[in-house]
């Protein structure tokens, strides 16, 4: 399902916003990961109760939600709430995909792998959607008038 989420969110990301395509991928996208949260939330393996990283699930679950919500709701601004909410749902996915690689690694702890690569990966993130967000809301609304 991670790897699905991956894929369906990059190529959300990189199409062209408000078509079909990105509709559809978008629900994919959203379908993954609710299925992703819903099991991460399961996970107790690695401290027997509710831990930390049960608390990055619940964020990520309201990233994707309140990406979600404003689709559908078409309140003023509602673009850019969608786009700040699901570039951040994607950006968590991302620092939990490069944090688990990371940790993974011979000779690494795994405290200080997971920190270290999931700043890397959200400082990455901030200047992505600092520099495309505008962009992609700009040509949007061009298209559609």
């Amino acid at each position: 399902m991670s790897v699905a989420a991956i894929l369906f969110g990059a190529v959300v990301m990189i199409s062209r916003k408000g078509t079909r395509n990105h509709r559809w991928m978008g629900r994919g996208y959203l379908a993954m990961m609710l299925g992703l949260n819903a099991t991460a939330l399961l996970n107790y393996e690695l401290y027997g109760r509710f831990g930390p990283f049960h608390w990055m699930v619940l964020a990520s679950l309201a990233t994707v939600i309140a990406g979600y919500v404003p689709t559908w709701r078409k309140a003023p601004g509602w673009i850019y709430r969608h786009a700040f909410f699901m570039g951040w749902s994607y950006v968590g996915l991302m620092a939990a995909a490069v944090a688990e690689v990371a940790s993974r690694v011979p000779g690494w702890s795994f405290g200080p792998s997971v920190v270290i690569s999931s700043v890397i990966v959200i400082f990455a993130g901030v200047w992505t959607m600092r520099t495309t967000i505008p962009t992609a809301i700009s040509a949007s609304r061009a298209r559609a008038k």
